[in-house]
């Protein structure tokens, strides 16, 4: 079910159903050597709290602070992995004390889970950060040498630990805790803004990979075998990211752009022209095919469902209306598929890069919404652009380009369009939603 936008909700309603009754079966029906698991109140009051903070979240979040929730969330279960290989820690030690002998194989899964686990949920945070504009990107000269230096001697330390079979010494178990800390700061700090859906992916299969060492740890298949499989899939995502920017996971993580105009390759442009909302109307109005570009700016205008809106009016008019989705559209992965499934567009009607591409040079008007940085033919001709050999959308070789933005200032990437300054393209300013409510106004009057 989750593999279609139609049937995903009621495929994450399953899986929600699914996961209470585990856990409830957990709590009730659990018993070794005959002994129930009692401390109710503590796991009813977490239920509670949890259940009501994230309720409370899910629906007062906006469209355009989803990207954020999902860092959050991924965020916590990375804590989750991490917090269980701390109690195993805690536990083994005492065991030890008592006159056991320590498992090597055990401290290794401890460890795995502890450091992804904790580099993941670091990570996100910074992300969460970035993403809501509270934590700016930060990198010195030489950081990628101290990150390795920081690994290092987290790997070191975690090794002599397993191989002297000695958990009694805790102190540098928290050391291994805190520098697994700060390389997760450090991993996310200098990456840009634009790659972060790469980075949401890659953070999201380090939480499934540490969920599957609380598995092993437990000898719980249904818990390893979930920790695999998301694990599996945000690595797959990833990979698939990647690919659509034609750029190898090294280079988002070492080579980033993004989140500053240091990007902009500088060089004179010329003037843009600028479009009104009448006659915008008026071309579309008397158009045979429409493609619309949904980007980030629509979701910040909150302005999908007028969008819909204007996309029913001009099809009652005869015209042949489509949205063109690039897969990085937006603050992370199917962000625009959410936004416009949120107004009900019809998913028939959403087409994929490469689909999308093939159609634009029969298209007579492509309207671009709040997108800039996946439309940048700067991408295909100039070698100097950071964003060079990134796949974008053709829109360029539509018949006309209405070039919807608030303001004339390069996009999350930091990287000028050229396409703004092309003689097919044409400017109109403002706030997707007012622009948008315009449209529908004037349409409805011709």
């Amino acid at each position: 079910m989750l593999s279609h936008p139609e049937s995903a909700r009621k495929g994450n309603l399953i899986a929600a159903a699914g996961m209470a009754v585990s856990i409830f079966g957990t709590i009730f029906l659990y018993a070794e050597n005959g002994l129930r698991l009692g401390n109710y109140v503590w796991i009813f009051s977490a239920l509670i709290i949890g259940t009501v903070l994230g309720t409370i979240a899910a629906k007062k979040v906006k469209m355009t602070a989803m990207p954020e929730m999902v860092s959050l969330f991924n965020g916590m279960g990375g804590a989750c992995a991490a917090l269980i290989s701390i109690v195993e820690f805690d536990h083994l030690s005492h065991q030890v004390q008592m006159g056991a002998t320590a498992d090597r194989v055990i401290l290794l899964i401890i460890f795995a889970g502890l450091i992804i686990g904790t580099v993941s949920f670091a990570g996100s945070m910074v992300a969460w950060g970035k993403l809501n504009g509270k934590i700016k990107d930060f990198s010195f000269n030489g950081q990628h040498i101290v990150n390795l230096i920081i690994f290092g001697v987290i790997i070191t330390l975690s090794a002599y630990l397993i191989i002297s079979l000695d958990p009694a010494s805790s102190t540098l178990f928290y050391v291994v805790l805190a520098l697994s800390v700060v390389y997760g700061l450090f991993f996310v700090l200098p990456i840009g803004g634009a790659d972060m859906p790469v980075v949401i992916s890659l953070l999201n299969s380090f939480t499934g990979v540490a969920a599957a060492f609380g598995g092993f740890l437990y000898d719980n298949p249904v818990m390893l075998t979930g920790g695999i499989l998301v694990g599996s899939a945000g690595t797959i995502l990833t990979i698939l990211m990647c690919k659509a920017m034609n750029r190898p996971l090294s280079n988002v993580l070492i080579g980033s752009f993004g989140g500053s105009s240091a990007g902009s390759s500088g060089k004179e442009q010329g003037a843009y022209k600028e479009i009104s909302i009448s006659d915008s109307a008026v071309v579309m109005s008397y158009a045979k095919r429409v493609i619309i570009v949904p980007g980030y700016g629509l979701a910040v205008a909150q302005a999908q469902h007028v969008c819909h809106e204007l996309e029913k009016l001009l099809t009652d008019k005869g015209v042949e209306v489509n949205y063109a989705i690039h897969p990085v559209a937006g603050r992370m992965p199917g962000h625009m598929n959410v936004l416009l499934a949120e107004a009900d567009v019809d998913y028939a009607k959403l087409m994929e890069m490469e689909q999308a591409n093939e159609e634009f040079p029969m298209t007579d008007v492509v309207l671009i919404l709040g997108a800039n940085d996946v439309v940048n033919p700067a991408a295909k001709t100039d070698p100097g652009s950071p964003i060079y050999g990134m796949p974008v959308l053709d829109v360029e070789l539509a018949k006309l380009v209405i070039i919807n933005k608030r303001s004339m200032n390069p996009g999350y990437a930091g990287i000028e369009n050229e396409l703004f300054f092309q003689p097919k393209s044409s400017m109109l300013f403002g706030d997707a939603k007012s622009v948008l409510q315009q449209l529908v106004t004037e349409i409805k009057t011709l």
